[in-house]
Formats: structure tokens, sequence, C-alpha cells
């Protein structure tokens, strides 16, 4: 009798990798907050809080398909580096890790603004 499922044992263990460095924080960024909601949620709320706020363009990158991360630049800044809303997957459970990636002189209200999406 032939046991299955090892040779899917490669294909798991990627599964988990990914899944792994989705859940970390990235690097230089600070942490602002933690939600209930979905990482959707949380982004389309900065989204439009920035754009009526500033009315401006704000420009939402998918890091991961479907939008279980996502980062969500201030107006005026761009992809990659620019200062952004970075949200993912929580860590254990169901909601979203927010945190905020500044670049040059970032305005503090951004992370006001992301803590009320929350």
């Amino acid at each position: 009798m032939k046991y299955a499922p090892l040779k899917y044992a490669p294909l798991l263990a990627l599964t988990i990798a990914i899944s792994a460095c989705a859940a970390q924080s990235p690097a230089g960024v600070q942490q602002v907050g933690t939600s209930t909601k979905a990482p959707k949620v949380v982004a389309q709320c900065v989204a439009h809080t920035w754009a009526d706020k500033t009315q401006q363009q704000v420009v939402s990158q998918d890091v991961l398909a479907n939008d279980g991360t996502v980062d969500v630049f201030v107006p005026g800044q761009q992809p990659p580096n620019g200062a952004a809303a970075v949200i993912r997957p929580a860590v254990s459970g169901p909601g979203s890790w927010v945190g905020f990636r500044a670049s040059g002189a970032a305005d503090s209200q951004a992370t006001s603004d992301i803590q009320a999406c929350l």
C-alpha cells in the first residue's frame, strides 16, 4: 500500500513558508495596530479616508492576491518605496495587522487616519 500524501509534502512546505513570510511584519514598518476587520476592508477605509481628506489620488497595491495583503500609499507617494499603510492578515485568527512605512518627512497625521479605520 502506497502512502500518497508524501508526494504533496514539498507543496505543503512551500505553502507554509509563503504563509509565514506574509504574516511577518515587513522591515522598516512601524506597527499601528490590529483590527478584527479583513485586510481588504481596512485598506479600503484608509484609501477612502486619505482620498477624501486630500482630494488626491491614492494608490493601493496588492502584495498578495485577493486583497489579502495590501499597501495603501499616502497621497503623492508611489510604489514601491513610498510612505504607505501596510495591511497584512493577522498572525493568528481572523483580522488584520496594520503598520505604517514612513518615507522621508511622512505626515504624522497618517497614523491617526489609519487608526480610525481599525
